[in-house]
């Protein structure tokens, strides 16, 4: 049996994501890969969204975005791999990534149990339409 996602649960996801939505016109988003970006993107994403593999090293791509950017969401998935990086990446790129940390740890607090990934959300979303307009599918 599918799961039914809570209301509130569900306005409080949809609400996170439309302010790092609304962030995202002025501040990039850093995200591992390009599932990652197409996934943003599908969710109506238009700013500009940084792929981490590219084929630099952490520290290379780290030194590139303080060159290029005052401030950074970092968007990174949240499995073991993820959070490996996240803790990498943050300790080069301190004091660019903070005031917007608050995304990646809510969306770990939402969605952990259910997603692991960045490009999964979407799915995410898709199931809470479906259950919010089930009798009428």
């Amino acid at each position: 049996m599918e799961r039914k996602y809570d209301p509130e649960w569900s306005d409080l996801l949809i609400r996170i994501l439309r302010d790092l939505k609304e962030i995202n016109r002025l501040v990039p988003i850093i995200v591992e890969g390009k599932r990652d970006r197409h996934a943003l993107r599908r969710l109506g994403f238009s700013g500009e969204i940084i792929l981490l593999h590219t084929g630099k090293g952490l520290y290379e791509f780290s030194e590139e975005i303080l060159r290029r950017y005052d401030r950074v969401v970092i968007l990174l998935d949240w499995d073991q791999r993820g959070s490996q990086l996240y803790q990498k990446l943050t300790s080069l790129l301190k004091g660019h990534y903070e005031e917007f940390a608050i995304f990646r740890d809510t969306l770990i607090s939402l969605c952990s149990s259910e997603i692991q990934t960045v490009e999964e959300i979407p799915r995410i979303l898709n199931k809470i339409l479906r259950d919010s307009l089930g009798p009428f599918l």
